[in-house]
């Protein structure tokens, strides 16, 4: 595909001299979003996989074809960022069968240019569970987490601090030890926002003096 291939002319070559392809299972998109699957025969049952529109979704030992078809599905039908339309067909898999020897493990990575943490690298979202009796419902939870620590400041959820904000803000600091003192003013209030903020690693939704993001609000409510 570096070279110019679509994913179908890429998935032909890559089993033709390939003795064993008819134990493979793959899934290739272009750069262009074309899509292409393929599973042998020999992949035990169920087996297969289908296409779509940016997508490819394949899977064996599945409890029957309602899987994949779940997940096209709703790959199709959710908006949103990539890593929630494949969180949300992961799901959607799973209710509707998943593998048929039970539930273990699950991932999500994604690479975009310079994404990873401070630009870094290019690992935009990585995360996996390697062992849980939920690893779909709990890599959704640390997905969450992971955008809540490194996904900048939506400007709808940005807000002043003033009136029931700032009573709740104030309430919530005390709570939680950064403050002393019901009457706060607007200096101490922030000199105690924005040591929560750097205490709790909340850095990419610190905002100017007066604002705050109401997800850092939701996080102190819950702790």
């Amino acid at each position: 595909m570096e070279q110019g291939k679509t994913a179908q002319e890429t998935l032909e070559l890559l089993l033709a001299d390939d003795p064993e392809k008819e134990m493979r299972q793959v899934g290739l998109i272009d750069a262009s979003g074309n899509p292409a699957t393929f599973t042998g025969k020999e992949c035990y049952d169920w087996a297969g996989g289908m296409t779509g529109t940016h997508f490819a979704a394949q899977g064996n030992i599945l409890v029957d074809e309602e899987t994949v078809q779940a997940m096209g599905q709703v790959f199709t039908e959710t908006n949103g960022p990539l890593a929630e339309r494949l969180l949300a067909a992961l799901d959607a898999g799973q209710e509707a069968g998943g593998d048929s020897r039970g539930k273990q493990s699950a991932a999500l990575y994604i690479v975009k240019d310079k994404g990873g943490y401070g630009g870094f690298n290019d690992r935009y979202i990585d995360l996996r569970v390697d062992d849980h009796p939920d690893p779909i419902k709990e890599l959704i939870r640390i997905y969450q987490l992971q955008q809540l620590y490194f996904a900048p400041s939506k400007p709808e959820r940005i807000t002043a601090i003033e009136g029931e904000i700032k009573n709740e803000l104030i309430h919530h600091l005390n709570g939680l030890s950064y403050l002393n003192n019901e009457s706060p003013s607007d200096e101490e209030i922030f000199k105690a926002l924005t040591a929560y903020i750097h205490t709790e690693n909340f850095e990419m939704r610190e905002q100017s003096s007066g604002f705050i993001d109401l997800e850092v609000l939701e996080f102190m409510k819950k702790s």
